[in-house]
């Protein structure tokens, strides 16, 4: 059972526990796999390492305040998706775990998860963070991390940042370093670095439904704005801009010896170019077609099991407790990624990074977790690597790309 409003997701903690009591007079004993057949007084919480720490805090302080032990089973990360769907349906799986915002799609599609009851405090979340926990107007997680590209530039070889792609392309020129910029592409591309010029010309993967989410019968990259698009992608191409070479770890390599005064990437590789000694701006990434560049956005949060029988409980748990302010900014401080909270990513934003990504996001799109994402993939990187290299006419490549995402689709 689902609580349906704050009110009594806040009621006190002795109300929840005496709760729980009830429902759980018949329960199990816990399994060794760390599932959620425990007794209802027990939550069962998958969490990778990094977050284990904080998570052990907060688990302490909700037993101390309603009396319902959390019992933490660490993860791998990589390893969580694909275990929660086949452990859930036996009754085996946690009744709360950690989650990228993209899973969602099979989460729900497999029925593994229920809808949590954010109430009053769906406001004070940042918006693209519960849009991206949400699927079909329904909220399944709590968000507790955002994360995306923007563009670092360094200040020593561009002072100022740059108000368009050509306004980029002029001043990394002027500066006389090997590359204007760089954006890792790799030899079959890499769309999630590429997107933010891909919806500048008004081509989203995917059209959109009033309340923010994804429609999946909307293939809207094929319209003509993703055509505009393939046109720029093979200029910059053949300009020497964009480079089917250009890896990842070029791209930093360089990037960080002073080859480029700009780089697009995410808040991972900060550290190493402030490590390498160059001051590192974050500026919003300039618009190639016209239309503002937006990345996707990355949403990490914690959802509840389909299965679980301690909803009340893991609800509670999710949003009194890892919503608070005081864990979301403790999980900023080891994982790095800005707060979903807005009271706590406005106080991370006390450090410049921090608050040039929020920015960039805050403008951004989440990444599609509909299932229907995974047939895009496979066609979009190596489609735009072949019109990057100039292996065929621009339009020709781009609408059979999207005639094979169709096809895949249905």
């Amino acid at each position: 059972m689902m609580v349906n409003k704050k009110g009594l997701l806040a009621a006190g903690a002795v109300a929840v526990a005496a709760s729980l009591a009830l429902a759980g007079c018949s329960g199990a004993g816990s399994s060794k796999s760390g599932g959620s057949d425990a007794a209802s007084s027990t939550l069962t919480v998958w969490v990778d390492a990094d977050r284990a720490a904080v998570l052990k805090d907060a688990a302490a302080a909700f037993t101390k305040e309603s009396g319902v032990t959390v019992k933490l089973v660490q993860k791998d990360f990589g390893k969580i998706q694909e275990q929660f769907i086949a452990q859930v349906p036996t009754g085996k799986g946690p009744d709360v775990t950690i989650a990228a915002h993209d899973w969602l799609g099979n989460f729900v599609g497999n029925g593994v998860v229920q809808p949590v009851e954010l109430g009053d405090t769906a406001k004070d979340f940042q918006k693209v963070a519960v849009t991206a926990m949400s699927v079909e107007g329904k909220t399944y997680g709590v968000p507790y991390s955002i994360e995306n590209v923007a563009l670092l530039r360094n200040t020593a070889l561009a002072p100022t940042a740059p108000a368009s792609y050509d306004d980029m392309i002029a001043a990394g020129t002027a500066a006389g370093t090997e590359f204007p910029f760089l954006v890792q592409v790799g030899p079959e591309s890499d769309p999630y670095h590429l997107y933010p010029f891909q919806t500048s010309f008004g081509a989203p993967v995917f059209g959109t439904n009033s309340d923010g989410s994804y429609n999946a019968g909307d293939l809207s990259i094929g319209n003509t704005g993703g055509e505009a698009y393939a046109a720029w992608l093979a200029k910059e191409g053949a300009a020497g801009h964009l480079s089917v070479n250009v890896t990842g770890d070029i791209a930093k390599e360089k990037f960080n010896a002073g080859a480029s005064p700009f780089l697009i990437t995410g808040p991972w590789n900060v550290p190493d170019a402030q490590k390498a000694g160059i001051d590192v701006a974050v500026d919003p990434i300039p618009s190639a077609g016209g239309q503002t560049a937006q990345p996707f956005v990355g949403v990490q949060g914690f959802v509840v099991s389909a299965k679980s029988k301690n909803a009340i409980a893991a609800n509670e748990f999710l949003v009194n407790y890892i919503g608070s302010e005081k864990v979301q900014t403790e999980l900023y401080k080891v994982g790095g990624r800005a707060p979903a909270l807005t009271s706590a990513f406005e106080a991370a934003s006390a450090d410049p990074i921090t608050a040039g990504f929020g920015a960039v996001a805050a403008k951004a799109v989440p990444m599609p977790s509909i299932p229907q994402m995974g047939k895009v993939w496979q066609f979009w990187g190596v489609t735009e690597a072949a019109i990057i290299s100039g292996q065929g006419d621009p339009a020709a490549l781009w609408q059979k790309m999207t005639a094979d995402i169709q096809t895949a689709i249905k």
